[in-house]
């Protein structure tokens, strides 16, 4: 079976400064497969290259069993949808409208939408359950609202790889859970493929089929939650005490920060 994507030996550097050493690994297609790490580790970086809006500096790229460099901006555009962390929002378009974008790698030169687009604009909306939204300006609304949005226009490019850099962050705990269950819904009726960044390691421990784990722009750990998610891995990547134990909802590892007034003198 063809992976899904495979990196083999990546480097990559702003201007002198090496970020990413060495990457290795493949991700296989319907994984839930979420990249965590501290801040500065090279994870969005990681999302950049995979989808295509970087370049290494050596090694190589392999999507659906292609370099990602054999594929156009549109062919690859039917392949990878991909969520930033944040999106400007100084345009004046409604939320059907932004997730019709979603649609440009099918439509012509004049970009002109049919039947279809329309169609899978209003399948997608329905899908991320923001209906009443649909009318509203992206600008109007809260940032739960706005990342569901978004994520509808990824849904409507029909990709077979879902990219999300932080998808979570800044969100109440209703739209956090409301996104990774959907993120799972995706992985198991549409069998897409989802890869995701999160700073939120419980988050993690309970959907991914898979973790790597990001130091320093090396992996430092990558395989199941289990085998990710140990205290011993995750102190020497953080750099902060944390208790790692079982979570009461399954078998998957909890993890519990230590504040410093509960250390020891």
């Amino acid at each position: 079976m063809t992976s899904g994507i495979v990196l083999d030996n990546v480097d990559y550097a702003y201007a002198r400064m090496k970020v990413l050493k060495g990457i290795s690994f493949s991700v296989e297609p319907g994984d839930f497969f979420i990249i965590i790490g501290p801040n500065g580790s090279g994870k969005t970086t990681l999302m950049r290259l995979i989808c295509g809006l970087e370049k290494p500096r050596s090694g190589r790229v392999d999507i659906l069993g292609r370099s990602i460099l054999s594929y156009n901006r549109k062919k690859l555009a039917k392949k990878i949808a991909f969520v930033p962390q944040s999106t400007p929002l100084d345009f004046p378009f409604t939320v059907f409208e932004v997730v019709l974008m979603g649609r440009s790698p099918y439509q012509g030169m004049l970009g002109m939408e049919n039947k279809t687009d329309l169609e899978k604009t209003r399948q997608a909306i329905e899908f991320t359950g923001i209906e009443k939204l649909a009318t509203r300006k992206i600008s109007q609304l809260s940032g739960g609202e706005r990342q569901l949005a978004f994520i509808a226009r990824a849904i409507c490019q029909e990709p077979t790889i879902l990219l999300l850099d932080e998808p979570t962050a800044s969100l109440d705990l209703a739209h956090q859970i409301h996104i990774m269950d959907l993120m799972q819904k995706l992985q198991t009726e549409k069998k897409i493929t989802i890869v995701m960044v999160s700073h939120d390691v419980n988050l993690a421990a309970m959907y991914a089929s898979r973790l790597l784990l990001l130091n320093k722009g090396e992996i430092a750990k990558i395989g199941s939650p289990e085998a990710v998610l140990t205290y011993q891995n995750l102190e020497a990547s953080y750099g902060c005490p944390l208790l790692v134990d079982k979570n009461p909802m399954g078998s998957v590892p909890r993890i519990t920060l230590v504040p410093g007034k509960y250390i020891p003198k």
